[in-house]
């Protein structure tokens, strides 16, 4: 999606009425003000959906809904007739609409067709024979269920299947690989309906063995040869409606919170054994056993694998992804938003390595995405690395009050929301989980911040930027398993530093680059310092790019060894970075030098964020933080919905900026000392360099001065005539009334 200003404003001469002026701007690229929409049952009954168009219409300032059904198939003829109507008719109200069009919402229709490309996952059971006595291993095959089944069938166990038996000899140092044999013709394996299978396997004298069985569920492979393909005719079904987009959420294998601990179970299928193969790893499945387990003097190799298949799942999975990025903006158009986000568990660590290799930073979006409570840091680089300047975050809470301090926390950290109805709730009837936020506080702090949307597209300036090893957070075999930083970033953004936090593996996809006058940039992000952080397994690219980096303006610091690439063979770091970069011994002396670092180099601060949670920090909701393009946000909502009372000076560039308003005061200069931007809530009054303003009664406002002097703005919720001191700024307004709940928030201060 493209960033400009074309916007088309009006010049009001004559007094203009409430009813007269629409609550959603009509013209223009304002970014997209998001709700959540999930299909119940009334919304499938004839109109049903009105309800809550309606309500979303006249009461919030969505403009843009992401929208489920998961009560029948996708390529049911229902759910196509019914989402016509309701996408029209929306349309109508001045809202559109992203349409849920993912493969898994046709799990049935796709085995029907492809029965035998069905996602398997291999389970590994380790066997002892006591007096060389016949052991046996039990199998038991359960249904898994997330956030895509809805209504529809779980992810069914379909079958359990004995697929190998392996005998060897271990000791306390573990597996000698020189006496592991096949034994799987020795086994006898007893079902017990589909899903419970018992291996039975003849002693084996001072031996030890490993039975591998296949569980298969019900949703496609991801390594399905026809997956993209009926992904597509899913999307081109519904081609005929006139969708604004459509949504892919948390995308990946099956669901599994438990991030499989013991590295006993591995996602399978012929498809996938064939590319590990292709990759020039071998037999995957016999590699299962030396990635479980490990082996004598194979330590290497098993690193290797680890890297090897965690990185294959995470290029399928994202290939999948762009293809349905794609082919979405083939069918509705290069403005077709593509929502909402890859994040599930939703942490950088072991349960998102497992679902999907964690490819957030590489599965194509137009904008940063996330969900619940995905650290911040992660939230911010994804703004940059999509090029769009905010982040949305997909939130939901039991109560009301919790959304309002996460919508004040993005304010701070350069992200929207993305509202989910009340969850769990099923306490309420039907439709009240919706129309509760409705009639909340929050309606009218979102309608707000268009304010700052109308003056800025630049996401949160962060000066430093922690980037984890990608192969070595997600090998267990490595030095830092499930280790990304986020420590460090805490610490620096505690300190009044943000920092961006992403994998490695943006160097690969040439996300990163270097500035013409060398500092390492993402997007927009011009990096003061870097974190490099535990390394290991990193390759030859990434070696090339800091090499460079290490010459350039960034300060680099390092924190864990580097010694070998992905394959885990030797890799001479030392002689390409040299001095350069400074080697920290752990993550506290690292966050330490930096801080100090920064101080040193006079790297502005801004507020800094909370550290009661060092492994999510959070940002403040009363505070000042800073843009990439210069603006400088002064935020307050701790106590009033729609926004606190600010009544105060502060200083922002050398200017003293005197201000009476609500919520809300964003400001910019140019170079030459002349305001380029200003966005206020319930704006009283505002005296600083080049400006001093009074209004005869608060109101929502923003305006924009243009490098060749025009200037054009924007009046919210305030009717009858454009205030003389505004017209005096310019006589372009373009004006937008209030959604009818959130005109009912204070305007006024306590």
């Amino acid at each position: 999606m493209k960033c400009t200003f074309a916007l088309c404003v009006a010049i009001l001469i004559l007094p203009v009425s409430a009813a007269e002026m629409p609550s959603r701007p009509d013209r223009g690229e304002w970014p997209p003000v998001l709700g959540a929409w999930f299909w119940t049952e009334r919304d499938l009954k004839p109109e049903g959906y009105k309800a809550f168009l309606d309500a979303a219409a006249e009461r919030s300032p969505y403009t843009l809904l992401s929208t489920a059904c998961r009560r029948i198939e996708v390529v049911d003829p229902q759910a196509h007739q019914q989402a016509d109507k309701a996408v029209r008719y929306a349309a109508t109200r001045g809202l559109k609409v992203a349409l849920e069009l993912d493969i898994r919402l046709a799990r049935q229709a796709f085995r029907a067709k492809y029965p035998d490309e069905q996602q398997e996952e291999l389970t590994l059971r380790f066997l002892d024979f006591a007096d060389n006595k016949p052991a046996e291993a039990v199998f038991q095959g359960v249904d898994t269920t997330d956030h895509m089944n809805g209504s529809l069938p779980r992810y069914e166990c379909l079958g359990t299947r004995l697929v190998r038996i392996y005998s060897f000899v271990r000791d306390r140092d573990g597996i000698d690989p020189a006496t592991v044999r096949d034994i799987t013709v020795e086994g006898v394996a007893t079902a017990e309906g589909p899903r419970k299978l018992t291996v039975r396997v003849p002693g084996q004298p001072g031996r030890s063995a490993c039975v591998i069985a296949s569980h298969t569920y019900l949703t496609p492979d991801v390594f399905a040869p026809h997956l993209i393909e009926f992904q597509r005719g899913i999307i081109q079904q519904y081609a005929d409606l006139p969708l604004a987009g459509i949504m892919k959420d948390e995308w990946g294998f099956p669901p599994d919170p438990t991030g499989n601990p013991k590295h006993d179970r591995y996602w399978y299928s012929a498809a996938m054994a064939r590319a590990y193969a292709e990759g020039s790893r071998g037999d995957l499945v016999r590699d299962t056993l030396l990635m479980c387990a490990g082996e004598k003097g194979r330590e290497r190799e098993r690193q290797a694998a680890i890297n090897c298949y965690g990185a294959m799942g995470r290029r399928r999975n994202v290939a999948i992804e762009d293809d349905y990025y794609r082919t979405g903006k083939a069918v509705f158009g290069k403005g077709a938003f593509i929502v909402t986000h890859a994040t599930w568990w939703p942490y950088p660590g072991a349960e998102e390595f497992r679902k999907n290799g964690l490819s957030w930073w590489e599965a194509t979006r137009d904008v940063g995405q996330t969900d619940e409570q995905t650290p911040y840091p992660c939230r911010t680089s994804l703004a940059k690395r999509w090029g769009y300047p905010l982040w949305y975050n997909q939130y939901y809470d039991r109560e009301t009050q919790p959304y309002l301090r996460e919508f004040w926390e993005g304010v701070l950290s350069g992200g929207r929301l993305n509202v989910h109805p009340l969850y769990p709730r099923p306490d309420l009837k039907l439709g009240e989980r919706e129309t509760l936020l409705l009639e909340s506080g929050l309606m009218a702090a979102m309608a707000r911040l268009r304010m700052l949307d109308f003056i800025t597209r630049a996401p949160l300036d962060c000066p430093v930027a922690v980037i984890f090893g990608h192969a070595n957070a997600m090998n267990w075999a490595g030095t830092s398993h499930n280790r990304v930083g986020l420590e460090i970033a805490s610490s620096l953004c505690a300190a009044g530093y943000p920092a961006d936090l992403f994998p490695s593996s943006l160097v690969g996809c040439f996300a990163l680059r270097l500035d013409d006058e060398g500092y390492v940039c993402l997007g927009p992000q011009r990096y003061r310092a870097l974190v490099l952080y535990r390394p290991e397994f990193c390759g030859q690219p990434e070696l090339e790019f800091f090499g460079r980096a290490s010459f350039g303006k960034t300060a680099i610091f390092q924190v864990g060894e580097w010694t070998c690439d992905s394959e885990a063979r030797p890799l001479k770091t030392a002689q390409r970075l040299g001095d350069k970069v400074r080697c920290c011994a752990d993550d506290e002396s690292c966050a330490t030098t930096v801080k100090t670092w920064l101080e040193e180099a006079s790297v502005p601060r801004v507020t800094g964020w909370n550290r009661n949670n060092l492994t999510h920090p959070l940002p403040p909701v009363d505070g000042l933080a800073s843009l990439t393009d210069g603006t400088c946000i002064r935020a307050a909502g701790s106590r009033d919905a729609a926004g606190d009372p600010i009544r105060e000076t502060f200083t922002w560039q050398g200017h003293a900026v005197e201000v009476d308003a609500l919520g809300l005061v964003a400001i910019r200069f140019a170079p030459n000392g002349r305001i380029s931007g200003f966005a206020a809530g319930g704006l009283k009054r505002v005296k600083t360099d080049g400006l001093d303003l009074e209004l005869p009664e608060r109101a929502d406002l923003a305006f924009l001065r243009n490098a060749d002097g025009t200037c054009m703005g924007v009046l919210q919720g305030l009717a009858g005539d454009v205030p003389a001191p505004l017209q005096s700024i310019t006589r372009h307004w373009q004006r937008l009334a209030v959604p009818r709940q959130a005109a009912l928030s204070p305007t006024s201060p306590h």
